[in-house]
């Protein structure tokens, strides 16, 4: 178990209008950080006021990228309390990130304790409104003073927090997604699988030409064919054949092992929904919406968590999907799962984590 120092900050910020929110642009009082050296390992845990880090400028993530990141949420209950959903899942998705990147990992009890102890601390941050919540971003950054291609021998792990609304402005309302095929966001024995900021950095000449078409977000191709989907920008990807719920699988590891996902797919599973985890070419969707058997089409994310794709743009081709409103498999999960975050429905998953 962590001892955690903590000291409270005597100048708190100002509070935001938790009515227009928007997604990561306000942060708490407080900041969990905890450093690594080969000698003490994991050591130093603390909470302390919201503010910059005091970097070299030869520290080793600005040169060579070695970080990664997470991103769960804390909700508030119906009766005050505080809870969070799934961050065991979180916790195994930084490590195993941390394990492809040669950074050390962090004890799972140490990290949810870590997580739990700053939520705690700035817990009267946790948004009341229902559709809200308080994003949690843990990171982990590489800080030798050194250049050269080498993993770094130290380490700064920190965790801040944000009151967030809707990822998307537009809501659970459905969105326009544009098909990439000029460029690629990673190929198979890559970083696909982990969460680091290099992927994203991949991927924002893609989503630049979406936005400069008034696409939401993008659709990636895998990186060797160029037909197989692999996911949306910041979400996985489901599509709704014939009645099937079927997403890409993770066995390239050129795709994000997504929370949301896992809990769809869990959920489809548990109504008896027929679901498959599989490679699915973009002509096989094109195929299907000609035919007339691409009933839905969603991303899943934790920011998001469901986000429905009411058009698809494949070059001059619109596919608009289920005329662009929301389809009813896309409403369940998206009801099931908030409403198990925001505890409107019971635990029958055991996916949530009490902080009070």
């Amino acid at each position: 178990m962590l001892n955690i120092r903590i000291e409270k900050t005597t100048s708190p910020r100002v509070r935001p209008d938790y009515s227009k929110l928007g997604f990561g642009k306000h942060f708490t009082d407080h900041m969990f950080l905890m450093n690594y050296s080969p000698e003490k390992g994991w050591h130093d845990a603390r909470i302390v006021p919201y503010g910059p880090l005091s970097l070299d400028p030869s520290a080793m993530v600005f040169h060579y990228a070695q970080e990664l990141f997470e991103g769960l949420k804390a909700y508030r209950r119906e009766d005050g309390g505080i809870q969070l959903f799934r961050p065991d899942k979180n916790i195994e998705r930084m490590n195993n990130t941390c394990d492809r990147l040669c950074v050390p990992r962090i004890d799972p009890e140490d990290a949810l304790q870590a997580i739990k102890a700053v939520v705690e601390v700035d817990k009267d941050w946790v948004p009341h409104e229902f559709g809200t919540s308080l994003y949690i971003r843990p990171f982990i950054i590489a800080t030798d003073e050194f250049l050269g291609v080498h993993p770094s021998h130290s380490y700064l792990f920190c965790i801040i927090l944000s009151p967030s609304g809707a990822y998307y402005e537009a809501g659970i309302n459905p969105v326009k997604i544009g098909v990439e095929r000029e460029y690629v966001r990673c190929v198979k024995g890559g970083t696909g699988m982990s969460k680091c900021g290099g992927n994203y950095a991949a991927s924002l000449i893609g989503q630049q030409k979406a936005e400069e078409k008034g696409y939401a977000q993008v659709l990636w191709l895998d990186g060797i064919h160029r037909k197989y989907i692999d996911e949306v920008g910041a979400m996985n990807v489901f599509f709704v054949i014939d009645g099937v719920v079927i997403t890409p699988d993770l066995s390239d590891g050129s795709i994000l092992p997504g929370v949301t996902r896992d809990s769809c797919i869990a959920l489809l599973k548990h109504w008896g929904i027929p679901v498959e985890e599989r490679k699915i070419s973009i002509d096989e969707v094109i195929e299907a919406y000609k035919n007339g058997t691409l009933d839905e089409a969603f991303g899943s994310g934790t920011a998001a968590v469901i986000s429905p794709i009411g058009e698809l743009y494949d070059g001059d081709t619109k596919m608009v999907i289920n005329n662009n409103e929301i389809g009813n498999i896309s409403k369940h999960l998206y009801d099931a799962i908030t409403g198990m975050q925001w505890g409107k429905f019971p635990d029958s998953m055991g996916w949530i984590e009490k902080i009070d």
